[in-house]
């Protein structure tokens, strides 16, 4: 298994740029010649990869879906399952790296969550609604006062402030990584702070 130092497999590097080509011109805006040609490939060897873009589509929608829900469980576990500030920031801290690093598949979900199959869009949604659940557990022992159906709709209210992220002007636009990050955080602890009170 590939790690954060490691090379990009092909079929990452392949991915990573369907995202962006899907994102910025829509997944039907884009021939497979165009994802081939953006990893240095012929269009046709990309189905040594995937049979599809329909598969690209999936593998990175329910990939990032997976993705968010393992980071956060794992982010849970460290703190031996205990809910906790530092968990709750820590959760934060993982939702902004995604809405930083990954902004096209963002987009992509915005846009194309409804061209995937309805058994992979099931499963998206199954992962998210689990992302969330834990989301709202970890909260509401970090605010006891809030209620499931106001915790649960900060949650959703913080993620969409969180991935606001690609309206907010190109990468280089931005003031910073580190800048953007923090000011990120400090949005969504006081907008739970508002909500908890």
């Amino acid at each position: 298994m590939a790690t954060r130092t490691d090379a990009p497999t092909r079929r990452e590097q392949i991915l990573r740029e369907a995202a962006r080509l899907f994102a910025e011109r829509g997944f039907h805006g884009v021939g497979v010649d165009e994802i081939g040609a953006a990893v240095g490939i012929s269009g046709p060897g990309l189905y040594r990869h995937f049979p599809g873009k329909d598969a690209m589509l999936a593998e990175l929608l329910v990939g990032i879906s997976e993705r968010l829900l393992t980071g956060a469980k794992r982010r849970l576990e460290e703190a031996d399952g205990v809910p906790s500030e530092a968990v709750l920031d820590s959760l934060v801290e993982g939702h902004i790296d995604f809405a930083l690093d990954d902004r096209p598949l963002i987009t992509l979900h915005d846009r194309e969550l409804d061209r995937l199959r309805d058994s992979d869009r099931k499963l998206v949604r199954q992962l998210q609604r689990q992302y969330v659940e834990l989301w709202v557990e970890v909260l509401r022992a970090v605010y006891p006062g809030l209620a499931e159906p106001a915790a649960r709709s900060a949650v959703h209210s913080v993620f969409g402030l969180l991935n606001s992220t690609p309206h907010l002007g190109r990468p280089g636009s931005l003031p910073g990584r580190a800048a953007t990050a923090s000011l990120l955080h400090r949005m969504a602890r006081g907008a739970f702070a508002a909500a908890g009170e």
